[in-house]
């Protein structure tokens, strides 16, 4: 039983460690959920294991834009919806709050839904519009937090 008391300790040590070393992006990451994809990681200098996410999460996320981009260019709102909910749960794994958020509101107006999901939208050219805004935030706010991970990752490229 100690040892679970030991290890506890290192984690909380670990916790308290983590969050200082990761990148400040205001509300753009939440840093208990990120933490807990690093507490995965074997090694806290390579940090293989977070590291894989979240660089497979950075080429999801540009494959799914370059895939929301041609069904907004075609009018598919389902597709678009379809496509802001499972970005949406890629980057909540991962804690991208701001990104997460919008991908939401895309998902919402894909099914012809205000932002919030609670008022129908029937327009499909509101939709459609409001979406193409959407998408141009969110891949600002992409961007931030990519070039803040691979910062933290001690990526040369960010």
């Amino acid at each position: 039983m100690a040892s679970g008391a030991h290890r506890a300790d290192t984690a909380e040590e670990r916790s308290d460690e983590g969050y200082s070393s990761l990148p400040d992006c205001g509300d753009s990451i939440d840093p208990m959920t990120f933490e807990q994809i690093l507490e995965m990681d074997d090694d806290e200098e390579e940090r293989e294991f977070s590291k894989s996410i979240v660089y497979g999460f950075f080429e999801q996320a540009e494959a799914t834009f370059k895939k929301m981009e041609l069904y907004l260019q075609r009018g598919d709102l389902e597709q678009l919806s379809s496509l802001g909910h499972f970005l949406k749960g890629s980057s909540a794994t991962l804690g991208l709050t701001k990104v997460k958020d919008s991908c939401e509101k895309i998902q919402h107006f894909g099914a012809h839904k205000d932002e919030s999901g609670t008022v129908d939208v029937p327009e499909d050219v509101k939709c459609l519009n409001r979406i193409k805004e959407i998408l141009a935030s969110l891949k600002v706010e992409y961007a931030e937090v990519e070039k803040a991970l691979k910062h933290f990752y001690h990526d040369s490229s960010a």
